[in-house]
């Protein structure tokens, strides 16, 4: 019997970037849903599911400003995958749903020294040389091997440990969020399952939409934040794309079991039982954040891990050192995480709050504390992946964006189909082939591994950073093209 249809969500256009969910969406909503978007991205999503999600998420208690989402929402757990909500730090709520499974999925972009020219000359060979280096595809073991011990190392530590172990330099750490390590994470409040889930895949790449991609730099259109992330026209860069693994994924699932049960003894029941959560005050919620936070560490310390394989790899195609060859991290951010942050409120007050963003990254402008030294005179790095036939882009945050979206962006191109469907609609042969005849290779642990992420699977990546842009979220700085990837 085929699923009931999905119910059609009205939307009010306010103005070429926004439209409004009103409160009288659904029932119980404490405030409007508002998502920026164009008509041309909006009207996959009226029938898509993902727009009742964002007004479902309005019903949440202690819910500050509008439900939000980005250009790239689609249908996910709970919260709509690009979806964001700040919640008061006594009323409101902490839910995983708003997160995700893979805690702390995020992208990281490495310069190299290189052109595009001269990577194009022995491009197969440094594709299958990144392929052999960083482990892939569902399940992927054979990264570091850690004992319980130095795993609760990772944990509280992140990518700190992984630069301590050689995996790296301290200069790494400057460039990433929170300097790839999470305050406040406790190794004791991930369960046992989830130690054992994490303990053979540190350093691997996993499955699905995750991806190392050589790109070239193809056009500048912010000069001066191109040149404080040392990017120039015609550059080879690598773009990582993963996230915390079977670890990540465990803790998500047992605080959402524990969050559900709670909420039964209470005899609470929510419009949507996958907005499982608990009071942001409450013991669950900071075990959770606890757990969370060392999440997020893994994730860290597994992107600090592969960047290492991709210095290797490049090594040994070119023939010189990684640092010769200059190879180092522009930046690494977060799209699926949890924050106190301090924000400007809509009724003009400040206050701390627990900001969720689930498929959606910081964008916070220049002359915020929390952007490296570096990038601090013209605002965060925003990476944003596109599919792997297209391009792929990077912004810098802008100053509308803490009043707007609380600090927010996009986080990717976002799904059309969902990866059941893109497995059925296209071919390995025909996606593989149509990649080539771009003259992008790829290398692949699996056939699923490129049909379910095949180009066709994702929403016009182009747009979506035009209504990023229009909306004064963030700034495009630099768009870059594919030249190989290597797919889980």
């Amino acid at each position: 019997m085929p699923p009931p249809p999905r119910r059609v969500i009205p939307v009010e256009r306010l103005d070429d970037w926004r439209y409004r969910l009103p409160k009288s969406t659904v029932p119980g909503m404490n405030t409007d849903g508002i998502l920026f978007s164009t008509p041309k991205l909006v009207e996959g999503s009226i029938s898509d599911g993902c727009l009742e999600q964002l007004a479902n998420v309005a019903t949440l208690p202690g819910i500050l400003g509008s439900s939000l989402a980005m250009p790239d929402i689609h249908f996910g757990y709970g919260f709509p995958v690009g979806g964001v909500a700040a919640f008061d730090l006594t009323e409101g709520v902490v839910s995983p749903g708003g997160i995700g499974y893979d805690i702390n999925c995020g992208v990281r972009l490495i310069r190299t020294d290189l052109t595009a020219v001269e990577v194009r000359t022995r491009l197969r060979e440094l594709t299958r040389a990144l392929f052999e280096a960083v482990p892939s595809g569902v399940g992927s073991k054979g990264g570091v091997r850690l004992d319980h011990s130095e795993l609760d190392k990772v944990l509280e530590g992140g990518a700190r440990w992984a630069v301590e172990q050689g995996y790296g330099v301290g200069e790494d750490l400057e460039h990433q969020e929170e300097h790839g390590n999470l305050a406040g994470a406790v190794a004791s409040r991930v369960s046992a399952r989830a130690h054992e889930r994490g303990l053979k895949q540190l350093g691997t790449l996993g499955s699905g939409n995750h991806f190392l991609e050589v790109q070239e730099v193809a056009e500048v259109l912010r000069p001066e934040a191109a040149k404080a992330m040392e990017l120039v026209s015609g550059q080879a860069v690598v773009m990582l794309h993963t996230g915390s693994r079977g670890l990540g994924h465990q803790v998500a699932t047992d605080y959402i079991a524990q969050f559900d049960e709670g909420l039964r003894v209470q005899g609470k029941t929510l419009i949507d039982r996958q907005l499982s959560c608990a009071g942001a005050d409450s013991p669950e919620a900071k075990a959770y954040l606890e757990a969370m936070a060392s999440g997020a560490n893994f994730a860290w310390a597994n992107r600090q891990i592969i960047t290492d394989g991709v210095r290797k790899a490049f090594s040994k195609v070119f023939g010189r050192t990684a640092d010769e060859l200059g190879v180092r991290v522009v930046y690494d951010l977060s799209h699926n995480m949890a924050k106190v942050e301090e924000h400007v409120l809509p009724d003009g007050g400040r206050k701390k709050v627990i900001v969720h963003r689930k498929g959606a990254t910081r964008a916070f402008p220049e002359g915020r504390e929390e952007i490296p030294s570096r990038y601090r005179s013209v605002g965060q790095p925003v990476l944003i992946p596109g599919d792997m036939g297209t391009a792929s882009y990077v912004l810098v945050g802008a100053p509308g964006s803490m009043e707007r979206s609380f600090g927010s962006a996009c986080h990717g191109a976002g799904r059309v189909l969902s990866r059941a469907a893109a497995t059925r609609r296209f071919r390995f042969r025909d996606v593989t082939e149509g990649l080539a005849a771009k003259g992008i290779i790829v290398e692949s642990a699996s056939r699923e591994g490129v049909t379910e992420e095949a180009p066709g699977a994702y929403k016009d990546v182009h747009e979506v950073v035009r209504a990023t842009e229009g909306a004064g979220l963030a700034r495009v700085a630099v768009r870059l093209s594919p030249l190989g990837v290597v797919k889980g």
